[in-house]
């Protein structure tokens, strides 16, 4: 009769386990978010644009304070684009004006021109609103799981089928 009891019991207690394990990363990400003031605090470079300074699958580390203020022609800025849902990672190689109303000139290092032609029509550089934060730290490859993740759409079905059976079948 105990035994029977205790089933439901610990699979109750695997699933707290689990929303426990997702509300913490949320929070850490959030958290993250509100101490570099970015939306976005870690991307991954996706593309080989950014060689031989980031490679594709690196992991960045943003912060967003101050930041026009602060940036100067040199300094790696990611960015959005209107209409388009990809953060792009380039080097500001312009920098217009002062403060809030700087306008930057951006331009991937590998890349042989600039990035006018990324921009939204009708426009000519980057604004504060533009700027999603400034590249403060990395890891080499560590984001190259998700990479393969958007490339592969059949791999999260595999991965989340994995996850699952282990907490199944997981004891305690």
């Amino acid at each position: 009769m105990l035994s029977m009891l205790q089933k439901p019991r610990q699979a109750a207690a695997q699933v707290l386990n689990f929303a426990l394990i997702l509300s913490s990363a949320f929070m850490m990400w959030k958290g993250l978010s509100v101490i570099s003031d970015s939306p976005s605090p870690i991307v991954v470079v996706l593309s080989g644009s950014m060689e031989p300074a980031f490679q594709r699958g690196d992991l960045l580390f943003l912060w967003n304070r101050n930041l026009l203020q602060d940036t100067s022609v040199g300094e790696v800025v990611v960015y959005n684009v209107k209409d388009k849902d990809i953060p792009i990672v380039h080097r500001v190689v312009r920098k217009y004006g002062e403060g809030e109303d700087a306008k930057l000139l951006t331009k991937g290092d590998n890349n042989p021109s600039d990035d006018t032609e990324l921009y939204a029509r009708g426009q000519d550089y980057l604004v504060r609103k533009d700027i999603i934060g400034s590249v403060v730290g990395y890891i080499p490859f560590v984001g190259y799981v998700t990479i393969l993740l958007s490339e592969h759409p059949w791999l999260k079905t595999v991965m989340l089928g994995v996850m699952g059976l282990f907490a199944i079948l997981q004891r305690e």
